[in-house]
């Protein structure tokens, strides 16, 4: 559960400070740290220190501990130095990696939690009693972040979001899956999406330094209670979903500004193409040139507005007005009568979600 890593860290640390040497090996005596110069030399020892019953001994002036976890041999300890130094500063080296194995359990129960808390695998009553057990605040504000990163991904991505929350034991980096990365922020009274949302762009700037992989963050709304967690993760991931269809271009997307793409993602596709076909009478998007998407496009960007459309796209004003009138000859539909340009707008909005749907791999 403790990375050999950390272990590393904390013997490279005491030995900094103290000169004593140490040696960490797990119960079937494999070395998992080591800052001695002579690491060889107390195998056997180590073993026959194992299954013994003590729980620490001297042997050739090398001091042995034994760390347990739940009355389970976890690690063993050598400590290595000169009088009765090795001796002290090895029992300081086991009450510290203890409280590692104390902390980091603890961690691992509330990473558990939460990632049923995700899943909805919880019972309300299961809820409210391990969170009361893992003295997880069940009434704070929270919101639910999700990251994507790239297929091209090096390894460290968790640890990165995790340093971004570093100090703040309230919140909580995980995963539920290979391709994303979950953080369950707890927030403060007076925080609100202004602050999310630059959270979620502080998160999405510590990858884009990485060419390979491209991030999008998308965040839920605000909760107020524990149970509810859930609900904000599932905005988050249909925010996630969503955005790639409508707003490829947006690295991070929350889910109170998807507006009419929230609802077309949760359409049925038979209806789907049952509404292309009564707009557009058995004719496919595909058959539009590029000029004429380019112009209806614009056209909606600049609020139907013909006069700004055709200074855009620089041509004459009665050029734009021939191609919406041909446009409303193939379709039927005016777009520069509003309903109907709603009606487009929706259809092209349509088309688009049906192409996503027949990409995806079910």
């Amino acid at each position: 559960m403790i990375s050999n890593q950390i272990l590393q860290n904390t013997i490279d640390g005491l030995r900094q400070i103290t000169k004593v040497e140490f040696m960490i090996l797990d119960a079937e005596g494999t070395v998992l740290a080591a800052n001695m110069s002579e690491v060889g030399d107390y195998t056997s020892s180590v073993m026959a220190f194992a299954t013994s019953p003590a729980e620490s001994q001297v042997v050739n002036g090398c001091h042995f501990f034994k760390v347990f976890d739940e009355q389970h041999l976890e690690f063993m300890i050598l400590a290595l130095g000169e009088g009765e130094m090795a001796g002290t500063v090895g029992k300081i080296a086991v009450f510290q990696i203890q409280e590692l194995i104390v902390a980091y359990k603890e961690r691992f129960d509330k990473d558990n939690f939460i990632k049923n808390l995700l899943l909805d695998n919880l019972l309300l009553v299961d809820i409210y009693n391990r969170a009361k057990k893992l003295h997880v605040d069940i009434n704070a504000r929270r919101v639910v972040l999700i990251v994507e990163l790239g297929e091209e991904r090096e390894g460290d991505e968790m640890e990165r979001v995790r340093s971004l929350f570093t100090g703040r034991t309230k919140d909580f980096v995980t995963a539920v899956d290979e391709h994303n990365i979950i953080v369950v922020k707890e927030l403060g009274e007076k925080d609100d999406y202004e602050d999310i949302n630059k959270t979620a762009n502080l998160i999405a700037s510590t990858f884009r330094d990485r060419a390979k992989s491209h991030v999008r963050v998308s965040y839920g709304t605000i909760v107020g209670e524990i149970k509810e967690v859930s609900r904000s993760y599932k905005e988050a991931s249909m925010a996630l979903d969503v955005g790639k269809i409508f707003f490829e271009e947006k690295e991070v997307i929350a889910y109170s500004t998807l507006g009419i793409g929230r609802l077309i993602y949760q359409l049925p596709i038979p209806l789907c193409k049952m509404f292309i076909k009564e707009i557009f009478e058995g004719k496919s998007l595909d058959e539009f040139d590029e000029e004429t998407l380019t112009t209806i496009n614009k056209f909606f960007e600049n609020s139907l507005n013909v006069s700004e459309t055709s200074r855009q796209l620089y041509i004459h004003r009665n050029t734009l007005v021939y191609r919406l009138d041909k446009l409303q000859k193939t379709t039927g539909l005016d777009l520069r009568v509003f309903e109907d340009a709603i009606t487009f707008k929706i259809a092209l909005m349509v088309v688009k979600y049906m192409k996503y749907m027949e990409n995806q791999d079910f």
